[in-house]
């Protein structure tokens, strides 16, 4: 596939063609080579509209919508996981500290900070 028809190219050789001819018009050649010279540039230019519609189109392209919900499933699943392991992380730090008092907790804390144990990275 490419970007647009084959009149885009049309278009850009007719106006290779002018600007090449009128440039040339204004430096006195001889109209056999202002002609000659006129219509291999817009040959060329006709041709290199290919690639360049081709790019374009890839450029543009976007895919289909049946490919972004696969992804967008996919990505559900993975945030349904992540939140799952969220969650029971969560209720084992809770159940970890239910088990013991806040009296006792609070002991805890305060003999290490009251010792001076170097921290080891």
């Amino acid at each position: 596939m490419m970007f647009g028809s084959i009149f885009y190219n049309c278009w850009a050789s007719l106006i290779a063609f002018s600007i090449y001819f009128f440039v040339t018009l204004l430096n006195s050649y001889s109209p056999t080579h202002i002609l000659i010279g006129s219509f291999i540039v817009a040959i060329v230019i006709f041709i290199m509209m290919f690639p360049v519609r081709y790019f374009l189109f890839y450029i543009t392209y976007t895919p289909e919508e049946g490919i972004f919900e696969e992804f967008q499933e996919e990505l559900n699943k993975i945030q349904e996981q992540n939140s799952e392991n969220i969650d029971s992380l969560d209720n084992t730090t809770i159940v970890e500290f239910s088990d013991e008092s806040s009296e006792e907790i609070a002991k805890v804390v305060r003999t290490m900070m009251n010792q001076d144990i170097p921290v080891q990275n």
